[in-house]
């Protein structure tokens, strides 16, 4: 339990922008607070300064808004997320014959354009092997048939670091497969998947992983914790009628975007059967490490107490009976819009990271390569619960400080830290 008092950061905007700007203040009057008539030059330094107070007026309660409500604002992926998160490639590699299975069923053999979507892309290193396998199939079973790759991730998304790998302007794990086959085109939607991203009956498979955890919008912050899984309460109801929400709207979605015979191949973070979830299936529960590290800072005073309770992830772990509810029941939207339960199965993959480790072990290189995959995804929502009033400078000091805490952690005592990956394999399809 933190020991920290509910005491919170305020800050004169006026001052902090006057100083930061290095322009100088003026009195009600409109003149320089030497009483110095300003001048031409005097006129447009109040001018620009004006510009500039409305401005980070603004933009702080903007980001206020953003910090207490939604997460699109505040979840983006670091750049060369595909090599940072390695095990996510692993999770999609191995789900990829899966795909494949889901390819046989469907009727191929047309003259429209076959139209794949890859949803929560990220810069779509991850998932290269797998939309390479489905063109491969496609072109073996119809091959004049025309293919479009529709990428698809939130409005923030780095789509640059996307089409540099696909177009070998940035490191992939492979040659792109735009080198490899004619008449294939990669075209990217800025909508995240809680919106109809492509037209009406359009899509024939449907593809995401490791993305539709990541919450519309964060229901509220959990006294205690920073993620779900230590929800307790009207806090934890919270977040299960907003996962629930969510994954209905995810699925209404795709149901107008999907062709009738198309499928959904969905591999999604869970809590298995056995009760295990990301980070923790053994050893170091990683969450409870989050926490305990944020709540250090706490204590020590380097965070207050407003920035420790906002640190909450905007994410909702669905069980295999949450995941199944609305493609079961026959009153739900989904289902009326003809979305079907084909399959549905938990797996665990092994953190790469930690594999690695009980190979050679090395902590050091262990605890250098393992928290840059923990802080790929976490980095930006620490950094939204902090004060805006914190400078740039300072936050991305704070938040220096706690990943280098993490690794010394790890370094000092890796016995048991990992992050092996839980999620449910889900097949969908819409009926004929």
């Amino acid at each position: 339990m933190c020991k920290v008092d509910r005491w919170s950061v305020t800050t004169n905007l006026e001052t902090d922008i006057d100083s930061r700007h290095g322009c100088p203040l003026a009195d009600e009057n409109g003149l320089n607070r030497d009483h110095s008539s300003p001048g031409r030059a005097g006129v447009a330094l109040r001018y620009l300064r004006t510009v500039l107070l409305l401005y980070a007026r603004r933009s702080r309660e903007r980001r206020i808004q953003i910090i207490n409500t939604a997460q699109p604002d505040n979840v983006s992926m670091r750049s060369g997320y595909w090599l940072a998160t390695i095990g996510t490639k692993n999770v999609i590699d191995g789900a990829t014959p899966l795909v494949v299975d889901a390819l046989k069923r469907m009727q191929l053999s047309r003259s429209d354009t076959f139209c794949l979507t890859d949803m929560g892309c990220a810069d779509g290193g991850s998932s290269m092997s797998l939309v390479r396998a489905c063109i491969e199939h496609v072109r073996e079973q119809a091959p004049e048939r025309q293919i479009s790759i529709v990428y698809t991730d939130q409005p923030r998304n780095n789509y640059n670091a996307l089409f540099g790998i696909l177009h070998g302007i940035e490191e992939g794990p492979m040659p792109s497969y735009l080198d490899d086959f004619d008449k294939v085109f990669a075209t990217a939607s800025g909508s995240s998947f809680y919106r109809q991203m492509v037209p009406d009956n359009s899509v024939d498979l449907g593809f995401s992983s490791t993305a539709m955890h990541w919450l519309s919008r964060k229901p509220c912050d959990i006294s205690g914790h920073v993620q779900a899984i230590g929800a307790k309460g009207d806090e934890l109801a919270a977040f299960q009628r907003q996962g629930h929400s969510d994954w209905c709207t995810i699925l209404e979605q795709r149901a107008r975007e999907m062709r009738p015979g198309g499928r959904l191949v969905l591999v999604n973070f869970c809590k298995d059967e056995q009760g295990r979830f990301l980070g923790n299936t053994e050893g170091v529960h990683m969450f409870d490490a989050f926490r305990d590290l944020w709540c250090q800072f706490a204590d020590e005073g380097r965070i207050s107490a407003d920035e420790y309770q906002r640190m909450t992830l905007p994410q909702y772990y669905n069980s295999v009976e949450e995941f199944s509810a609305p493609l079961t029941d026959t009153a739900s939207a989904a289902h009326q819009a003809g979305l079907r339960l084909e399959s549905i199965e938990t797996r665990v993959v092994e953190c790469p990271f930690k594999a690695d480790f009980l190979k050679h072990g090395d902590a050091e290189h262990f605890a250098t390569n393992y928290v840059p995959t923990l802080r790929s995804w976490t980095e930006s929502t620490f950094h939204g619960a902090l004060d805006p009033a914190r400078s740039a400078v300072e936050r991305t000091r704070l938040i220096d400080a706690y990943y280098q805490r993490y690794a010394d952690n790890v370094r000092a005592q890796p016995d048991g830290h990992g992050m092996d990956y839980v999620h449910a394999y889900i097949v969908i399809r819409k009926e004929d």
